[in-house]
């Protein structure tokens, strides 16, 4: 996954703290109405796994959400997921990543290759991330005649 972070910048002084925060407490009414009209992301994630406490996909996810947390989303306030699971059958993973595409989700996060795979042929244009693949290379543009799709592997 690549993160991109912005510099930390210089120290703010109290004074400019204080005018910062009286700009802000002024725009509160404004930014809440604006709020309320801005669609909140919609992640889904595709997985072959069972989704229950002993599959190990949902390990992975657990870290993948707090560590949304860190970058400031919070399930429920600015993003949501739509969760998939397969509960191990090829077939089913397939119908789950056509449904994803059909809720109009803003990204797939694909829980190992069968479900990069699944996700790739079911989506052409939204943001596939894929978490535990066996053989990510296979996702790069340049792995020309292999089965994969994806160009933006990290």
């Amino acid at each position: 996954m690549i993160v991109h972070s912005q510099g930390s910048g210089s120290a703010m002084g109290r004074c400019e703290f204080i005018t910062l925060l009286g700009v802000a407490a002024a725009g509160l009414p404004l930014a809440a109405h604006a709020q309320q009209a801005t669609k909140i992301p919609l992640m889904g994630v595709l997985s072959l796994g069972r989704g229950d406490k002993s599959d190990a996909s949902l390990t992975t996810l657990d870290a993948f959400v707090p560590a949304l947390g860190e970058l400031g989303y919070a399930e429920g306030n600015n993003i949501a997921f739509e969760r998939k699971f397969a509960d191990g059958d090829a077939n089913e993973l397939r119908e789950l990543a056509q449904e994803l595409v059909e809720r109009r989700v803003d990204a797939i996060v694909a829980l190992a290759t069968p479900a990069v795979r699944a996700a790739k042929k079911a989506a052409s244009a939204i943001p596939i991330v894929g978490i535990g693949m066996a053989d990510p290379a296979c996702f790069k543009p340049s792995a020309a005649g292999r089965e994969c799709n994806r160009d933006d592997v990290s």
